[in-house]
């Protein structure tokens, strides 16, 4: 081989390490740089972790009810954990949890996870929901643990639609028509039921017996009749 020949060879090995190289250093010590992080709230204390992290508000921006806490709790610990409330500093709302089924305690058991919001999951319902958070902003939340204790992050503020649509509250129910005063009650009726008091259920009603002032007797006078004299009487 030339001289020639061999320094192009070593040139374009030094060529190729360098870039080998740089590729190392841009992706750093930790291989999740090169991930895409979600616009979503995330922390972590200790062994666990909060995800996916949002406040989620009425789709119509004059709907009235209530807003709802979403998020993904994961247990990385070796001990059960109960999330014992949640909370919005800064406000005087309540936030109301419900688990999943039944009643009782939200759990977050050893190794697992627990999902608030959309169906079938644990719930963290805000009463008064337009007074605690305006859509667009970023809303302190704080998940309190039993073992971990407070564990805070910022978490959006969004509307119920797009992807959110299936995950965010129940819109309050609507107040049903008034009915009219003085409207009388459909199948009202004067006429006395069968089997009551005035006519027994299988009978009629009695005539009045012979003689009785409603019902002359025989033989006497008849309003509006002339008398008849008896054959044989003087005037």
């Amino acid at each position: 081989m030339s001289r020639s020949l061999r320094h192009g060879a070593l040139a374009a090995t030094a060529i190729a390490f360098s870039i080998v190289s740089l590729s190392a250093c841009a992706a750093g010590n930790n291989a999740e740089t090169l991930k895409v992080r979600p616009d979503n709230a995330a922390t972590s204390v200790g062994t666990i972790k909060v995800q996916n992290a949002n406040v989620i508000t009425q789709a119509e921006p004059e709907a009235e009810g209530p807003a709802v806490v979403v998020a993904t709790l994961f247990n990385d610990g070796t001990e059960d954990e109960v999330l014992e409330s949640v909370t919005l500093p800064g406000t005087d709302v309540q936030v109301k949890l419900q688990p999943a089924k039944g009643t009782g305690p939200v759990e977050i058991p050893a190794g697992g996870r627990v999902l608030l919001g959309g169906k079938g999951n644990a719930s963290a319902v805000i009463e008064g929901g337009r007074e605690a958070a305006q859509d667009g902003n970023v809303q302190q939340v704080v998940f309190k643990l039993s073992r971990t204790g407070d564990v805070g992050l910022g978490a959006n503020v969004v509307p119920a639609t797009g992807y959110y649509k299936d995950f965010g509250p129940s819109a309050l129910p609507e107040a049903p028509a008034a009915t009219p005063s003085g409207t009388p009650e459909t199948g009202g009726s004067e006429t006395p039921e069968a089997g009551s008091s005035e006519t027994p259920a299988g009978e009629k009603p009695e005539s009045p017996a012979a003689g009785t002032p409603e019902s002359p007797a025989a033989g006497t006078e008849q309003q509006g009749t002339p008398e008849t004299a008896t054959a044989g009487t003087t005037g």
